[in-house]
C-alpha cells in the first residue's frame, strides 16, 4: 500500500516522504479499515508518540496522521460492534501507525458508523477538531447555558467547532484571531471578534471559560479574565497560568463512540458546519501538508477518489 512516512523529528513536515508499505494485519480487537480521507494536524510531528511507542521504544519509519474516515474491510479476533463493508471514521491510536495511509489496523473503539449522506473528506475532518470541543466544553469546562465562552483560534479547525457547539448550548462566544480571521469566525458564530494583534484582549471583561490553543502570554492574560467558578481549558500542555478563583484544567482528546455520533448527527442536520481548508490527494500530500502560506481550515487528504 501506499503510505506516508516520517522518519526525522527535526524535518518536521518537509521530511515526509510517500513510500510502499505492507498492508496491516487486525490484531484482537482490531479492525483493518480502507481509508478514503485522512485528517492530518501539523503539530503532531512534536508529538513524542509520533516517534516512539508506550515503551519509549524507537518506532521510526511511523505513518503519521490520526483522523480517519474509511470502510471496514477486516475484523480482528474478539471485534465485536463493526461489520466488514461498513463506513466509519474515527481518532486512531497516537503510538500506532496512523491514517496518511491507503490502510490502517486500529482499535475497533475507537471507531463510530459514517452515515452514508456524509462524504468521507467531511468524516475525516471531524474527530480531533471534534472531540476536543465537546470534551473541553462539556466535560472538563462544564459548560451551561447563558454562560460566557473566550475561544481562541476562533477562526480554526478547533476554534470553529468550539464556537459552534457553544452556541448551540446556549453560550455567549467571543472568538479571538488575526483581523483577517474575523469574518470566517463570525460566521460560524462567534457573537463578538477579538483581533489579537489590535485589539485589547482586556476589553473583553470577565469569561466563565477560556478555550486556550495557543499558550504562553495569551494564556497568562486570558485567565486574568475568568470569573470566579470559571474554568481555563487548554490543549497546549499544563497551564502556566490559573485564574484566581477558578480551575485551570490541560487535557488529551480521546476517542469516544458516543460523542462522534453526537458530532455526525449535527453535521447531518445542520447544526454543525466543518471547517475544511484544504483538499489533496495521497499521491500530492507532502506538498499539501507543507503549505507556502497560512491556512486555517483543516488539511484533508483524499486518499481514495
Amino acid at each position: 500500500m501506499k503510505a506516508i512516512v516520517v522518519t526525522d523529528q527535526a524535518a518536521g513536515t518537509a521530511g515526509m516522504t510517500l513510500v510502499e508499505r505492507p498492508e496491516p494485519q487486525a490484531a484482537i480487537n482490531d479492525v483493518v479499515v480502507r481509508v478514503h480521507a485522512s485528517g492530518f494536524v501539523p503539530t503532531e510531528l512534536t508529538w513524542p508518540s509520533t516517534w516512539t511507542d508506550r515503551r519509549d521504544s524507537d518506532r521510526k519509519p511511523s505513518i503519521p496522521g490520526h483522523e480517519l474516515a474509511g470502510v471496514v474491510t477486516a475484523l480482528g479476533y474478539g471485534t465485536t460492534g463493526l461489520s466488514v463493508g461498513q463506513r466509519v471514521f474515527g481518532l486512531a491510536d497516537w503510538y500506532r501507525d496512523g491514517t496518511l495511509a491507503e490502510y490502517i489496523a486500529m482499535d475497533a473503539r475507537n471507531l463510530a458508523p459514517l452515515p452514508g449522506d456524509v462524504e468521507f473528506t467531511v468524516g475525516a475532518s471531524l474527530p480531533i477538531s471534534g472531540l476536543t470541543a465537546w470534551q473541553g466544553l462539556f466535560q472538563h469546562g462544564r459548560l451551561q447555558a447563558g454562560q460566557s465562552v473566550l475561544t481562541h483560534g476562533a477562526a480554526g479547525a478547533v476554534g470553529s467547532m468550539v464556537t459552534q457547539l457553544a452556541r448551540e448550548a446556549g453560550a455567549y462566544v467571543i472568538g479571538t484571531g488575526r483581523a483577517a480571521d474575523r469574518q470566517k469566525a463570525l460566521d460560524f458564530g462567534a457573537n463578538e471578534f477579538i483581533d489579537l494583534e489590535n485589539d485589547a484582549l482586556e476589553d473583553v471583561g470577565g469569561v466563565d471559560l477560556v478555550f486556550d490553543v495557543i499558550g504562553g502570554d495569551i494564556q497568562k492574560r486570558s485567565a486574568a479574565l475568568i470569573r470566579a467558578g470559571g474554568t481555563l481549558v487548554t490543549v497546549v500542555g499544563p497551564a502556566e497560568s490559573r485564574p484566581a478563583d477558578g480551575l485551570a484544567v490541560d487535557f488529551v482528546v480521546e476517542s469516544d463512540r458516543a460523542q462522534l455520533s453526537e458530532i455526525i448527527q449535527r453535521i447531518r442536520d445542520g447544526r454543525l458546519r466543518t471547517n475544511i481548508g484544504n483538499v489533496s490527494t495521497l499521491d500530492d500530500a507532502v506538498a499539501a501538508l507543507n503549505p507556502t502560506e497560512r491556512r486555517t481550515g483543516k488539511t484533508v487528504i483524499r486518499v481514495r477518489p
